[in-house]
């Protein structure tokens, strides 16, 4: 498999890339110089906030749910307007948002962490109907949020536990019951970051320092892993007109001297067949209001 630069933006801290399925483009965030990219395989278009941003659901062709670190909102594409759907812990300058997907339910998940890792600071919530509920917390660094492709399940991490875990969801999305390890890397000594499951349940996660992408089975157990160009792999998405394009995004951040692709962003071909992203569902613009 043959590594491609997408993009040649070093960012800070790239992370969230999202497959957007109508619009046929790849969404990604510069979590800590506050950018949104977009490119549709040939030309790159980017838009500047003033706070933190770091993950996205697609809502339709013009808008998307935009996890920022004090709230979520509804971002439209074409005018760049902002409108607040609900607060994300904005009473609390020590956190940040981070790793968030998409459930196949219409919701959204979204981890928390501290600007700096403090120790537990973080948690991860699920925004369904227009309410952000807590699901865990005392997370230090929330990473790894993704489904089954049956929907019964979901999994997360928290970076410095070198765990991923699998839990429980019911029939409307909600975890139910204790989450169980399901990819334990303490023994390799790697990272786990952020992750995405491909159509026939393997997941794939970006492990930092490590310079790559890993594939493990439903059991658990490793596959396969893509090697990249950049020391800090941050996230993996699939998409492409077939869905088997692995996407990758990196960071400049503690990068070492040497590391010259470092915080740009790579696509591969591969030959596994990734989910189509789902779409998040939300309340009716009236019943939020503009962000001041």
């Amino acid at each position: 498999m043959t590594v491609s630069i997408l993009s040649d933006t070093a960012c800070t801290l790239g992370e969230g890339p999202l497959w957007h399925p109508t619009r046929e483009s790849l969404f990604w965030f510069d979590i800590l110089s506050h950018r949104l990219y977009e490119h549709d395989g040939k030309s790159q278009r980017s838009w500047q906030f003033d706070r933190a941003v770091s993950a996205a659901g697609w809502v339709d062709d013009k808008t998307l749910l935009v996890a920022t670190e004090r709230d979520l909102i509804r971002f439209d594409l074409m005018t760049g307007a902002e409108q607040r759907l609900v607060a994300l812990e904005a009473d609390n300058p020590v956190t940040r948002s981070n790793d968030g997907r998409a459930d196949p339910f219409g919701g959204f998940w979204i981890g928390t962490m501290g600007f700096h890792a403090e120790p537990g600071a973080g948690a991860i919530y699920r925004y369904h109907d227009g309410a952000l509920r807590k699901l865990f917390d005392a997370i230090t660094i929330s990473n790894a949020i993704c489904f089954a492709p049956d929907g019964r399940s979901a999994c997360f991490t928290d970076t410095p536990t070198r765990i991923i875990h699998r839990v429980a969801l019911d029939a409307e999305g909600w975890p139910v019951g204790t989450p169980e390890p399901y990819v334990d890397l303490r023994e390799a000594g790697l990272n786990p970051d952020g992750a995405v499951i491909d159509a026939a349940g393997q997941l794939w996660v970006a492990q930092w320092g490590a310079s790559r992408v890993a594939c493990y089975d439903r059991a658990g157990a490793f596959r396969d892993a893509v090697e990249m160009p950049a020391a800090h792999i941050s996230c993996p998405a699939f998409g492409g007109p077939d869905y088997a394009t692995l996407f990758a995004t990196s960071a400049l951040q503690d990068a070492p001297a040497d590391d010259t692709r470092a915080g740009q962003t790579f696509a591969v071909p591969t030959a596994h067949c990734g989910q189509r992203e789902h779409r998040v569902t939300l309340p009716p613009e009236a019943a939020v209001e503009p962000v001041v």
